[in-house]
């Protein structure tokens, strides 16, 4: 399968790289960029589908602290790698501090990941109602001792331990200054800002003044942007405009993983990018089909979790609705095949029509917080007690 490209006038020109690797603890990742976790998205198959297409750091979904430590099924599947998958790179949420510090005792003792990122960036009700997520920086004596129990879980093994914020929880509390330098201070060895509050979750355009402002304060470890990369041109930019370390994609590369191979092109300074046709997408589905069977284990199962790609793949292209309602209902590799090839396959890339937003951005919510979350920047008693039960016992979310 061999990826179709053209030249685009409007990329950068520079000779030489963009940015030098991105040095995360004691690894080196070539290209700077690194792919958002997303639950149900960024497993297996669809990890080793992004490093098919370019180099990066490709980060497992979100599995909770408590179900790991359970070891839950779910949750040991999540953490699970191909064997030439380097590095290996899985998210952590919770919110106790004993039980997020053996999650990732679990992890680097057990030699089951290269890297481990700290999720603050979550804006799902389920996870803020709990305190986590980009709720839980507000409490700055909790965000803490997380950060200190994880990093000092991890040292002795020699992985590294990253933070994922956003900005906080709204414009009137704002945490991300405050939470870098804290993260900085405690040995994390990345930060990355997602810039946007919990409130706007995926509306709005992301504040890339924010990345600069955190670059500006943050200067002993990488600062990652993250927020509106939707093409390599939005990558280049955000690192022009805010001198940030790298970038973290996440809904940018949904239906479209060759959205790496244009990322490595442009931060190696080459205007060289991606343009498929519809026999190529269709190829990359085909391929991505197969992954999910192995991932899986399960023709039936591997099906059903690929339907909800098929829109993002086929933005932009001409697929009519019966055609895309049969896609998005495909239950057989066999019966992929069949509606796959009842499409119009000649037709070229569609341009424009193809690029720009993936997935839904929604609308402003208001957070979903506990009784009282902003009243104090101090946990609790009550909360303080809780601590354990507070944990999800499911992961992915």
């Amino acid at each position: 399968m061999t990826a179709p490209s053209t030249v685009d006038p409007a990329a950068p020109t520079a000779e030489g790289h963009v940015l030098p690797p991105l040095r995360i603890g004691p690894l080196t990742i070539d290209t700077p960029v690194v792919l958002a976790p997303m639950a149900g998205v960024t497993n297996a198959a669809f990890r080793r589908l992004c490093r098919e297409s370019g180099a990066g750091l490709y980060v497992a979904e979100m599995v909770t602290s408590r179900a790991l430590v359970e070891r839950g099924e779910e949750s040991m599947r999540i953490i699970s790698h191909a064997p030439d998958e380097k590095p290996r790179s899985v998210q952590v949420y919770g919110v106790d501090p004993a039980t997020v510090g053996a999650a990732v005792h679990l992890i680097a003792s057990e030699d089951r990941a290269d890297h481990v990122d700290l999720n603050f960036g979550c804006p799902v009700p389920k996870v803020t109602r709990r305190g986590g997520g980009s709720a839980l920086p507000w409490k700055r004596e909790l965000f803490e001792s997380i950060l200190k129990a994880a990093v000092d879980a991890a040292r002795p093994y020699g992985v590294p331990v990253t933070v994922k914020m956003r900005k906080g929880i709204d414009d009137d509390h704002l945490t991300y200054l405050e939470a870098g330098l804290v993260a900085q201070d405690l040995g994390v060895a990345a930060v990355a800002l997602h810039a946007r509050t919990a409130e706007q979750y995926y509306s709005g355009t992301a504040d890339w003044s924010a990345i600069a402002q955190l670059k500006e304060t943050v200067t002993d470890i990488p600062v990652l942007g993250n927020g509106d990369i939707w093409s390599a041109e939005d990558a280049v930019r955000m690192v022009r405009e805010t001198g940030c370390d790298g970038v973290v994609v996440g809904r940018g590369c949904q239906g479209r993983p060759w959205l790496f191979a244009d990322l490595a092109a442009a931060f190696a300074g080459s205007p060289e990018r991606i343009t498929p046709g519809a026999r190529y997408v269709a190829q990359v589905i085909r391929r991505h089909a197969e992954l999910m069977v192995e991932a899986f284990g399960d023709e039936g199962k591997a099906l059903r979790e690929l339907r909800k790609h098929m829109a993002w793949y086929w933005k932009g292209y001409v697929v009519g609705g019966e055609q895309r309602a049969a896609l998005g209902l495909v239950s057989s590799l066999a019966e992929l095949d069949d509606r796959l090839a009842a499409l119009d396959l000649d037709q070229p890339y569609p341009g424009e029509a193809a690029e720009g937003q993936r997935g839904r951005a929604g609308t402003p919510k208001r957070p979903h917080l506990p009784d009282g979350w902003l009243d104090s920047r101090d946990l609790s008693e009550d909360f303080r007690r809780g601590l354990a039960e507070a944990e999800l016992s499911v992961s992915g979310g």
